[in-house]
């Protein structure tokens, strides 16, 4: 019998296309953006699909499980997944994959990115220009902050915090230090990182913080205003993992206060939607939620759903099951 899958919005195509050579159906939602709870219900009642695509941006719980019983697999376009419902999936028997691992080279990179945009003043600069302010070389124009030789602090020690720290030490000559709930000896082996036993450590002691953990309830709001405090008045912190991990409020104020000297962020609290002051920040670097784009990531994301579905309902265990 055909399988037929629905996802929740347009991917890359890859994915689409191992699904129909696989002899599946696939539906795909029209609307380029989120659906709203009550268009994701109706969607998903639309036919008895046999597994759903979804995203990071979708709420999938009990209710939506409930609205399409005949699926039995969700796959998740990401590599987190605290926007599913995981206790009601396991009641449910629906088996929940994801797709990690592809990203963790590029997310690095964007990383790093916005930290050398951040500490070369490159986005100040470039609206300087672009607002044709510019009149000529000027000796304490835009003055940054050398990299080479500051500590970097990486709250993470994952795949994307290790891999951060290798282009931040072998490229950067930054020194490493970083806080992990389990110490990665590897990581100091390797690259010479050294373990601190809590958040506030690394805080005290770095010139940068990088933030690579996953959004859980011990995680949430784990740079609050107390743990902001700590860091040095000279310190950037950089966060590409997930919004609310950093209090955005305290962010912004810290910011305004002088604090710290400056935040690149790819992720926000409350996304779309920024904290009230944060985008008026001239020491700031915003991008929108991007880590992850580039052609290469992205596409490779979209077979590992692909091919975990078809490993499914081929009586395989897929190989990214959560």
């Amino acid at each position: 019998m055909t399988k037929h899958v629905y996802s929740t919005r347009r991917i890359p195509e890859v994915c689409f296309k191992q699904l129909r050579d696989a002899g599946y159906e696939v539906d795909i939602s029209e609307k380029d953006g989120v659906l709203t709870r009550e268009e994701l219900l109706l969607a998903l009642r639309a036919k008895p699909y046999d597994a759903v695509i979804s995203l990071l941006t979708d709420t999938i719980d009990g209710e939506v499980f409930d609205a399409v019983p005949s699926a039995k697999i969700f796959a998740n376009y990401a590599v987190g997944f605290n926007n599913i419902d995981l206790e009601a999936a396991q009641k449910r028997g629906i088996t929940i994959t994801n797709t990690p691992g592809v990203l963790t080279d590029t997310v690095a990179e964007h990383t790093i990115a916005l930290l050398l945009s951040l500490s070369a003043r490159i986005a100040e600069g470039d609206r300087f220009v672009r607002e044709n302010r510019y009149e000529g070389w000027a000796p304490m124009m835009f003055l940054g902050t050398d990299l080479k030789g500051k500590i970097l602090g990486i709250l993470g020690a994952g795949r994307i915090g290790v891999q951060v720290g290798h282009i931040a030490s072998h490229g950067l000559g930054m020194s490493l230090i970083y806080y992990d709930v389990k110490q990665n000896k590897e990581f100091e082996e390797t690259y010479g990182a050294s373990f601190r036993p809590c958040v506030e450590d690394v805080l005290k002691e770095a010139d940068v913080v990088t933030v690579h953990v996953p959004l859980l309830d011990s995680t949430h709001h784990l740079l609050n205003k107390g743990r902001l405090s700590l860091m040095k008045p000279h310190a950037y912190l950089v966060n590409s993992s997930r919004g609310p991990v950093i209090d955005e409020q305290a962010l912004v104020e810290a910011l305004q206060g002088g604090v710290i000297k400056g935040a690149a962020l790819d992720v926000y609290e409350h996304e779309p939607v920024l904290t009230p002051g944060l985008k008026e920040l001239p020491n700031t670097v915003l991008t929108p939620h991007i880590a992850s784009a580039t052609e290469e990531a992205r596409g490779k994301m979209s077979e590992i759903v692909a091919e975990d579905i078809i490993t499914f309902f081929n009586g395989g265990v897929p190989k990214n099951i959560v």
